[in-house]
Order: structure tokens, then C-alpha cells, then sequence
């Protein structure tokens, strides 16, 4: 017997075909609460995101198999790849988030720290994809060297973004070291420069916010305790931004 065919993304030509499908399927209360919640997204952001194939959606309906409890309970489930990138200086630390400042002027904790992390483009290897987070998120001038990374993983979750709406993240993680361009001690902020979606302009929908600097600070191993790499994991699913 053949195997049943993997669930097909769905595919949304315009922001109000968005809007209708999951109005249809998530509560409206948790919908409200998209880019008014601090640290939340709006529509226009998962539409965007959608668009340039940073992640899927997926329907519990369009699996050939009958659906599961899970898949009862999550109607519909947004997929994402993200490329979670472990840089370390000389002496070893490693290089965590702390926050973010969003264009809406709400500074984001990440819940802890987090590593560098970047959602994946299609057909980008992680490693491309840590070579363009670290690129817009340190600076064009911030040069690392890339070690390799691990097998992915896939972790399952309610999304911090978007509330209401499931996740499933596959983790991948690449290590790297730091070559130049980036103080290897301390705590600093840098630009980000690689978000401009809120610069897109639709009629009648919530502008998309995004992210305008990071703040970053060095954690030795001997101080990266539970609380921290706790953090440091929940911060990598939230798929980097």
C-alpha cells in the first residue's frame, strides 16, 4: 500500500483570503490580539512571511489520513525551518539575544536568552542561512567562520507571534566562531537590516511590525545555567523573530 502524501501547504493569493480561513478556524479573541498584544505580529506579517516562503501553513483537513487528537485540537499549523546559529569568541562564550526593539516601540524579551537565529528561504541550507542572519542582524562588517551544525530537530508549540496559532519549528542548529567586526566582550545592540515589511503598505489591514535593533551580550558556559538554556531553546522556536 502506498504511503499517504504528505499535507500540501495552502496558498493565499491575497491578505482577505488569509483572513477568511483563519477566521473560520482559529478564536477570535486570540485573532484580536495580533499586533495589539505586546510582542505579538499582525496578519500582515504571517501573509508576508507566507509570501516570500519563510513558512507553511497547513491544514488538518488536507491530510490523507484521518486527522489525530492533535491534529483535531490544532486545526491548522504553521511550519517553519529556522537556522539557529551558535557563534563563540575567542575564549569560548557564546553569543545570546536578550531582546529586541520593534518598530512598534515595544522592546521584546526573548524569554531568557536566545542564540542568533534566522527563519530558512526556500531551497537555503542552514549554513547560507547563518551566513545571512549574522549579516543582518550583527552587520554587514561582522565576519564568522562557519563549523558545521547538527541533524535537525522538530519541537511543537503555540506560537508566541501569533497566539492561537500551533507551530512546528525544525531546528537547525550551526556552529560558528567569530573571525571579526563584533566585541567579544560585554553586552551591545546592533541594527537590524534585513526587515522592512513594515514599509509594505495594504488598505484597512495593520501595518507589519518588525524588528529595528537586537541586544546581545556574552554568556560563558559556567554561567549559561538552566534558567538560561531554557531561554536560550524557547527563543530558537520562536523562530527568530
Amino acid at each position: 500500500m502506498r504511503p499517504p502524501s504528505p499535507p500540501r501547504p495552502l496558498a493565499f493569493p491575497t491578505l482577505d483570503s488569509l483572513a477568511a480561513f483563519l477566521g473560520s478556524r482559529l478564536p477570535a479573541s486570540a485573532l484580536a490580539s495580533w499586533g495589539t498584544a505586546p510582542g505579538t505580529k499582525t496578519l500582515l506579517n504571517l501573509f508576508l512571511e507566507l509570501s516570500q516562503g519563510e513558512c507553511v501553513l497547513i491544514s488538518a483537513a488536507a491530510a490523507a489520513a484521518p486527522p489525530s487528537q492533535q491534529q483535531q485540537q490544532h486545526p491548522v499549523v504553521r511550519a517553519v525551518h529556522v537556522a539557529s546559529v551558535r557563534i563563540r569568541n575567542g575564549r569560548g562564550a557564546l553569543l545570546m539575544e536578550t531582546g529586541q526593539l520593534l518598530s512598534d516601540g515595544t522592546l521584546r524579551s526573548r524569554g531568557g536568552l536566545r542564540p542568533l537565529s534566522e527563519k530558512m528561504r526556500p531551497g537555503e541550507t542552514p549554513e547560507a542561512a547563518a551566513v545571512r542572519a549574522v549579516r543582518e542582524e550583527l552587520g554587514e562588517r561582522v565576519r564568522v567562520r562557519i563549523l558545521g551544525g547538527e541533524e535537525a530537530r522538530v519541537e511543537e508549540r503555540d506560537s508566541a507571534s501569533y497566539p492561537g496559532l500551533h507551530a512546528r519549528y525544525v531546528l537547525h542548529a550551526v556552529d560558528a566562531e567569530v573571525v571579526e567586526g563584533v566585541p567579544e566582550d560585554g553586552e551591545f545592540d546592533t541594527e537590524e537590516g534585513g526587515e522592512h515589511e513594515d514599509e509594505v503598505v495594504v488598505d484597512g489591514a495593520a501595518a507589519a511590525i518588525t524588528v529595528k535593533r537586537h541586544y546581545w551580550k556574552w554568556v560563558d558556559d559556567n554561567d549559561n545555567d538552566e534558567e538560561d538554556v531554557a531561554g536560550a531553546e524557547e527563543g530558537a522556536r520562536q523562530s527568530a523573530h
